[in-house]
């Protein structure tokens, strides 16, 4: 069965995959989703520093996460950002992707359109790195500020959430470094104290999950 595009109750768009039925992002609300937990909770909760900071994003997906993030980089918070996955979304998928007046589709058109395992300068304030790999098996890039956990959830990929990929993670950031996830069950937030963090149970978006993670080193 064939990925779907789907409308969530925010009116942004998300993929719904068949055979795991799962949507890569919160029917409640893709975009909502997107800014609260990755742009609002993450990127922009980071100290300002006039070096660009270093994000990851477990899945790069549709570019929405991006695309947001693209939008709200600038001088006081630039952002060379690196995103891992393993199957990029279809080209004709994407050409499909609409998001309204609230996202540049220009832009995010472009992000998937930048070529693979090459930094590609997007904007002044905003390098992009897609790579094609595994996450649970690739080398994971050092010196990260910023992790956008993105993955499937828990239950229909639980390889992507152990504690093992966790400390990596944590390896990988600098002190002070954030990681968040929507996902707030009670024993990935346990995994994520274990490997080192320090947690923040933090309300979830307008409309949406009640509670997501924040993770700091």
């Amino acid at each position: 069965m064939k990925n779907e595009i789907e409308i969530t109750a925010d009116g942004s768009a998300t993929i719904y995959v068949p055979h795991l039925d799962e949507h890569y992002h919160s029917v409640k609300g893709a975009l909502t989703e997107s800014l609260h937990i990755f742009r609002d909770c993450a990127f922009l909760h980071h100290q300002a520093s006039e070096v660009p900071l270093r994000v990851l994003e477990i899945g790069f997906g549709t570019g929405l996460n991006a695309v947001v993030t693209a939008m709200a980089a600038s001088e006081q918070h630039k952002a060379h950002y690196i995103s891992l996955e393993l199957y990029p979304v279809d080209v004709e998928m994407v050409a499909q992707l609409n998001y309204g007046e609230l996202v540049d589709n220009d832009l995010l058109q472009s992000l998937h359109r930048a070529e693979w395992e090459l930094p590609q300068v997007i904007t002044p304030y905003f390098t992009l790195e897609k790579r094609q790999c595994d996450f649970t098996q690739c080398q994971l890039p050092q010196g990260i500020d910023v992790v956008y956990f993105d993955a499937f959830a828990p239950e229909k990929q639980p390889e992507m959430w152990s504690e093992e990929l966790f400390a990596r993670i944590y390896e990988a950031m600098n002190i002070g470094g954030v990681l968040t996830t929507y996902c707030a069950k009670g024993e990935i937030r346990r995994r994520l104290q274990r490997v080192g963090f320090t947690i923040e149970r933090l309300q979830g978006p307008p409309g949406g999950k009640r509670e997501i993670l924040r993770a700091t080193k």
